[in-house]
């Protein structure tokens, strides 16, 4: 299992994300929120891409926002592994998984609790990865939702069925127990399960 690092609850970014950088972690997430499609709106890409001076780990960006295109070539800049945004969003999407791909970046979508897994299906063959929410977006340190299990079951299957290879990640609630309920996914992004602990590298160790 590979485990993606969230700092979205973090009291201290830079110190915390310096540590991220000295464990064994395979990718930073990096949460965008636009105070528009979540309630949450994060720093700005300015303040955002000094990220560089704290660690050298590839960059998971998750784009909670109403105009992906608007935030893609930013992060296009940076060291990102995957920029992944909303199948809810109202913009083209296809015309946006094309512009990561453009970067030669890889792309995904995110689908939040309440869509219905089916939304994937058109844009299938342009993902590498499909992140579920197993918590409401926008905001870090809220529990697991416990029907996400099925949900992972049910993309894992769609995956299946058409042949795609694109990796499953699980986000929201992740600790030593919820992981469990994960079994059928690549990655889990933790948050505050790893940075409100004393030891970073122990608690990534128990999700692998």
């Amino acid at each position: 299992m590979k485990v993606s690092g969230s700092f979205l609850s973090s009291k201290n970014i830079p110190r915390d994300i310096s540590k991220l950088n000295d464990t064994d972690i395979d990718y930073i997430h990096v949460d965008i929120g636009d105070g528009k499609f979540v309630k949450l709106k994060t720093m700005p890409f300015r303040e955002m891409r000094n990220i560089y001076k704290f660690t050298s780990k590839r960059l998971d960006v998750h784009l909670m926002v109403k105009k992906p295109s608007k935030y893609i070539p930013l992060y296009a800049e940076l060291n990102t592994e995957y920029i992944i945004f909303h199948v809810e969003v109202l913009e083209d999407i296809v015309k946006d998984l094309e512009l990561i791909k453009k970067y030669s970046i890889k792309a995904g979508l995110a689908i939040s609790p309440e869509t219905k897994v089916s939304e994937l299906v058109p844009y299938l063959p342009y993902l590498d990865v499909i992140l579920i929410m197993s918590v409401v977006p926008g905001k870090g340190g809220q529990e697991f939702i416990e029907e996400t299990k099925d949900k992972i079951k049910e993309v894992r299957a769609l995956l299946n069925s058409y042949k795609s290879k694109a990796l499953i990640s699980v986000d929201g609630g992740i600790n030593e127990e919820t992981k469990n309920l994960c079994a059928d996914a690549d990655i889990l992004v933790a948050g505050s399960y790893i940075t409100n602990s004393d030891d970073f590298q122990e608690k990534i160790t128990s999700l692998r």
